[in-house]
């Protein structure tokens, strides 16, 4: 009898654009199956897209697919397939037509990946790179009259795979708060960090992080930092006012964080370390994230119905499985108020100073 297992690690979609790594578990009789994976982000000029065959086997002739995950020519197609990336743009709300602008994937190596459930430290990928021949980026960024889509071919012998996503940002995708409140005495206050939507995104996540300096003993400032995620949200669970959502955090945050990773007693004597810390003028990091109804969907209705599955409930990949999507990320630094600052000093045992 026939069968077909796939596993599938969501957590590996939020790190794609840094590690490249899908894990993907296949039993099949042989044949190629492709599984592809590929996030664009309109502001990069490199973007990488997995192009992977399935694990084959049967339950005649089991295989521990494990061990063939180890092997890079069961992973990869060999040799270079023609991979292409077709561009179509709407304008004042027009019908979606082709620009003219194709992209031709090439290949590249990966030279640091970790030791994982896939071959490593040098891994085989599909790439963009440079920018087209006007000078503007690659993928076209979202405008408040021209909205971009974009559709991959894949050419495997007489079989092509495809899919589309339409891009995610736009010009008008900021960040709108620039300085953030925290308490160091017990509240249950709510602070708020507030931005514009961006265009084709259908979900959110966001962390922010505190970065400070720290010497021991005389010694060098290390840099330090604490984080705090906001969690992933669909439009749906953020709030909104004013034309901008929002995702809130608890005013007492920062000083939980710091407490734990400072410690309590952090005293300057003689049994203690003596201890300085401190911060710049925009010690704050907010990262922002913004994803596609294709990745959203792939994420949501294959988590619901289990990370195994005969096959998967949600692909957009036409002639095999795997997400090709769209998600943007936005740094804005940002400086904590003035009783903020008042409240860390205050903390006289964990040893900031002002610069």
């Amino acid at each position: 009898m026939k069968k077909i297992h796939i596993i599938l690690t969501m957590s590996v979609l939020f790190s794609f654009l840094a590690s490249c790594t899908t894990d993907v578990e296949l039993y099949a009789d042989y044949k190629d199956i492709p599984v592809i994976y590929g996030l664009l982000n309109p502001t990069k000029d490199t973007n990488y897209v997995r192009i992977n065959r399935a694990f084959s086997g049967s339950n005649e002739n089991p295989i521990n697919a494990n061990e063939v995950a180890l092997i890079a020519d069961s992973c990869n197609y060999p040799g270079k397939l023609n991979a292409y990336i077709i561009e179509y743009k709407h304008v004042y709300g027009g019908a979606y037509q082709p620009t003219g602008d194709t992209v031709m994937l090439d290949t590249t190596t990966i030279r640091n990946k970790e030791e994982g459930i896939f071959y490593a430290p040098n891994q085989k990928v599909y790439f963009t790179n440079g920018k087209t021949i006007d000078n503007k980026p690659i993928f076209g960024n979202n405008s408040a009259n021209a909205k971009y889509k974009y559709k991959l071919l894949v050419f495997k012998g007489n079989d092509t795979i495809s899919a589309e996503t339409g891009i995610v940002g736009g010009e008008d995708f900021k960040i709108a708060t620039y300085s953030l409140h925290f308490e160091a005495k017990p509240s249950d206050k709510l602070g708020k960090i507030k931005f514009t939507a961006a265009d084709n995104a259908v979900f959110y996540d966001m962390e922010f992080v505190f970065n400070y300096h720290e010497s021991i003993n005389g010694g060098p400032m290390v840099d330090k930092q604490v984080s705090y995620s906001c969690g992933s949200r669909n439009v749906e669970e953020l709030g909104s006012e004013n034309s901008l959502f929002y995702y809130t955090y608890g005013n007492n945050v920062l000083f939980n964080l710091l407490e734990n990773a400072i410690g309590a007693d952090t005293v300057i004597d003689a049994n203690h370390p003596n201890v300085a810390r401190s911060f710049d003028k925009y010690p704050i990091q907010i990262k922002l994230s913004a994803g596609a109804y294709e990745l959203y969907n792939y994420i949501e209705v294959n988590s619901q119905s289990g990370f195994s599955q005969t096959v998967p409930d949600y692909t957009n990949i036409n002639g095999g499985f795997g997400v090709f999507s769209s998600r943007i990320n936005l740094i804005q630094n940002a400086q904590i108020s003035q009783g903020t600052q008042r409240d860390l000093y205050g903390k006289e045992s964990w040893g900031f100073i002002q610069q």
